[in-house]
């Protein structure tokens, strides 16, 4: 369960989805999965990203499966209903507020527009089952949470993001992780200076 809040790392979310636009190109229905949302104000915040990026046509076939070892209670309630207080949304880039979010009915909180709402799909997974939710992710976000992890787990779990990405699809996550030595035929770096990386098929690494 990761805790973070909306535009949180904006830079390197903007990085991600910059670097992701041309691997989108010519595909007809794109996915993205996102690990760990706690109560999702970082897939709505990619959500809203890609909607400024893309053109309508292809936001609309976009597809966020958004995760998180919590299914039910505060969490999955907030992330499903897209309801906020303000205060939540304080560190809101200029003019997103107005763009994206509406009012509820209750004084003082928002709930994010069903534009963007319903690009963004949740469902419970547990990351340390070691399954994948599916395959051909073009996107696989996962920040602030495999730091929770073992050496061992971590590495796990990071195959088994392997297996769900597409080929050349693209692997986010935290600025303090490095991804493991013995894993690195299965990613190449895209940028010096973030983790960000491509998936390699077959653990054959690419020039």
């Amino acid at each position: 369960m990761a805790f973070t809040f909306f535009f949180r790392d904006q830079q390197v979310l903007e990085r991600v989805v910059e670097h992701l636009l041309p691997v989108l190109a010519g595909r007809s229905r794109p996915r993205v999965w996102d690990a760990g949302v706690a109560m999702g104000q970082e897939p709505y915040t990619l959500s809203i990203i890609f909607a400024e990026r893309m053109g309508h046509f292809a936001f609309d076939n976009l597809r966020i499966d958004a995760t998180d070892v919590e299914s039910t209670g505060q969490f999955a309630q907030t992330i499903e209903a897209a309801v906020y207080p303000k205060d939540e949304l304080s560190r809101l880039p200029e003019g997103i507020l107005e763009k994206y979010f509406e009012p509820d009915g209750e004084p003082g909180r928002f709930r994010v527009i069903e534009k963007i709402r319903r690009r963004v799909v949740y469902q419970r997974h547990d990351l340390l089952s070691f399954r994948e939710i599916g395959q051909g992710y073009s996107l696989v976000l996962c920040k602030n949470v495999l730091l929770h992890f073992q050496g061992p787990e971590r590495i796990e779990v990071l195959k088994m993001f392997h297996r769900a990405l597409a080929p050349g699809g693209i692997f986010a996550t935290e600025q303090t992780q490095e991804m493991p030595a013995e894993l690195a035929p299965l990613f190449q770096r895209v940028i010096a200076d973030g983790q960000l990386f491509r998936k390699v098929e077959d653990g054959a690494c690419v020039s």
